[in-house]
């Protein structure tokens, strides 16, 4: 069953210097509890994409739905990571996680439980009550992610959730972000940089061309589920990754 659907999307930025012509003509689907990455170069339209399904943006043609509705504002039922955590300082780790439950008043007492629960799934337990500046990075995306997840979104959108993590610190918290949709199976849209990245944490990768992106390609990553760092050293891994790095090549982009 669809629960995204992007059929024919456009998008043209207006400015002093003529038009920018960020997105064109893209169209994809992704299926109830799928993880979709999408990689490309720099300036491709990758985050304009995903402002798109956040509904903050609006498409200059076509659409996007989820679940068969049409995404025009932002909605309650879609979920939101991006590379900086934007967490409150003076809100502490609990608080943070239950800030969508306050801004949309769906009743704290009755998340509380449920940020608890997530909480424990991401391995915070005990920092309930510390403030972000306490915690690592790696930690405070994590936060991030828990957030995006206590009102139970239809689809998770992810900009480059690790992009401004340490190598190590990102492994890691690649494991964590596959551990918990495995456990959770929400429907995720991955943007990132990395080819690695995309082909560890996908069931598919979408590749977009330079500026005006478009779909250049739709490759199933058929690696067996769960992934471990060490899969990274098979040679279905790397055939994956080199078959996705050289669609880039042959356009002159280098991508790490």
């Amino acid at each position: 069953m669809e629960a995204i659907a992007v059929n024919d999307l456009s998008k043209i930025y207006s400015t002093r210097d003529g038009t920018v012509h960020a997105l064109q003509q893209i169209s994809f689907s992704v299926n109830e509890g799928e993880f979709v990455a999408v990689v490309g170069p720099s300036g491709c339209g990758k985050s304009t994409l995903l402002k798109i399904l956040a509904g903050i943006l609006p498409p200059s043609k076509g659409e996007a739905r989820l679940r068969g509705t049409p995404i025009t504002t932002p909605r309650r039922d879609i979920g939101v990571v991006f590379q900086s955590p934007v967490l409150l300082p003076w809100r502490s780790v609990l608080d943070n996680v239950l800030l969508p439950v306050d801004v949309q008043h769906l009743g704290r007492s009755t998340h509380e439980k449920i940020a608890m629960d997530l909480l424990s799934l991401v391995e915070l337990t005990g920092f309930e009550r510390r403030y972000p500046w306490e915690l690592s990075g790696g930690m405070q995306q994590r936060v991030a992610i828990t957030r995006a997840l206590i009102h139970d979104p239809a689809m998770l959108l992810m900009d480059e959730p690790f992009g401004a993590l340490d190598a190590m610190t990102r492994e890691q918290m690649n494991l964590e972000l596959q551990r918990i949709w495995l456990e959770r199976k929400k429907t995720v849209l991955f943007i990132t940089h990395s080819i690695p990245e995309a082909v560890f944490l996908a069931d598919r990768v979408l590749v977009i061309t330079p500026r005006p992106g478009r779909i250049m390609d739709n490759i199933e990553v058929k690696i067996p589920r769960p992934r471990t760092l060490e899969a990274m050293n098979v040679p279905a891994f790397g055939a994956c990754v080199h078959s996705i790095r050289r669609r880039f090549d042959a356009k002159g982009v280098i991508d790490a």
